[in-house]
């Protein structure tokens, strides 16, 4: 099993007057932690400069507020907008962009922690001090980073070029050599292995188990026409990225287990995870198409059908 963030102390970003941070455990939602510190929606999603329909993701931390303290401008325009634009596909996105839904500031960027990943590096990688980065985000600079934490980064700073929708490989660089691995292998895995690896890396289980299913019905000999293997249908130089840049300082992946294969696809699913705020529609887009070119095109006629199945699929095993 790979290292569970409860292990470090965790740190994300947060509203400069929070009591206390909550640790998302599997199933909640922002609704009903508003609820139960006696907030409202608005005033939880603003204090953690995220949108009110954002899904959470189970392991991350969220800032909880004082009572009474005022829902922010952009979260009172989100709330009494008709426009939902949650991502799900339905209705109300019809006409909605996906691009940019991870928190950040108007003049600046964003960035996704990753493991092995220090403040004071990401500050120096983008032209800023470790004070004015943490004091940005709400953050304790003496505290470590929970990897997956999206970091808004000062105006005027350039965006690390680490950052998932930069460095993910798409076309040429995504197959890479087909004689490297991932290794296909005639396993069958289930969707309560799929489950289990997913909850451990802070990824919804029902998300995990929709991409397994869809990519290869569980089956790690699967082998598309493209050259992607194994349950997650991983084409070799995303491999290699996922291990050389996502999974840096974690336990190596194996590239002939099937369970490693599904490890490798869930490890990427938490970083583009990080890098939508949550958003499982714009997740699965870039797990299809690549995160990078589903913000720059938006998602091709394809992915769309490719999005619309998952979240079918992910609401079987048990997804909102």
């Amino acid at each position: 099993m790979l290292p569970v963030a409860a292990t470090v102390l965790l740190a994300a970003p947060a509203a400069a007057q929070a009591d206390f941070m909550h640790t998302v455990m599997p199933g909640e939602t922002l609704t009903g932690i508003a609820a139960t510190d006696g907030l409202s929606v608005a005033q939880l999603a603003a204090a953690n400069n995220i949108s009110p329909f954002t899904k959470l993701i189970a392991g991350s931390t969220l800032a909880i507020p004082p009572k009474g303290a005022p829902a922010s401008a952009t979260a009172r325009a989100s709330t009494s907008s008709t426009r939902v634009c949650d991502g799900d596909n339905d209705s109300d996105d019809v006409g909605c962009s996906t691009a940019g839904a991870a928190p950040s500031s108007s003049a600046g960027g964003s960035y996704l922690v990753r493991r092995g990943d220090t403040l004071s590096g990401i500050a120096a990688r983008a032209g800023t001090t470790v004070s004015a980065l943490a004091a940005l985000n709400g953050l304790n600079p003496r505290h470590y980073l929970l990897y997956g934490t999206v970091l808004r980064l000062p105006g005027g700073s350039t965006t690390p070029t680490s950052s998932v929708a930069g460095s993910e490989p798409i076309g040429a660089a995504a197959t890479g050599s087909l004689k490297a691995p991932p290794y296909p292998t005639p396993q069958r895995v289930t969707a309560g292995q799929i489950g289990s690896i997913a909850a451990a890396n802070g990824v919804p289980p029902s998300l995990a188990q929709a991409i397994g299913w869809q990519e290869s019905g569980f089956n790690n000999d699967a082998v598309s026409p493209a050259g992607a293997r194994g349950v997650m249908q991983i084409m070799p130089g995303t491999w290699n990225w996922i291990g050389s840049d996502l999974n840096r300082g974690g336990t190596p992946l194996s590239p002939a287990s099937a369970l490693d294969n599904v490890r490798g696809g869930v490890i990427m699913l938490h970083a583009l995870l990080g890098a939508t705020g949550g958003n499982e529609a714009e997740t699965a887009a870039g797990y299809y198409q690549g995160l990078g070119s589903v913000q720059r095109y938006g998602m091709y006629s394809d992915t769309k059908q490719y999005v619309r199945d998952v979240l079918a699929l992910n609401h079987r095993f048990g997804g909102g």
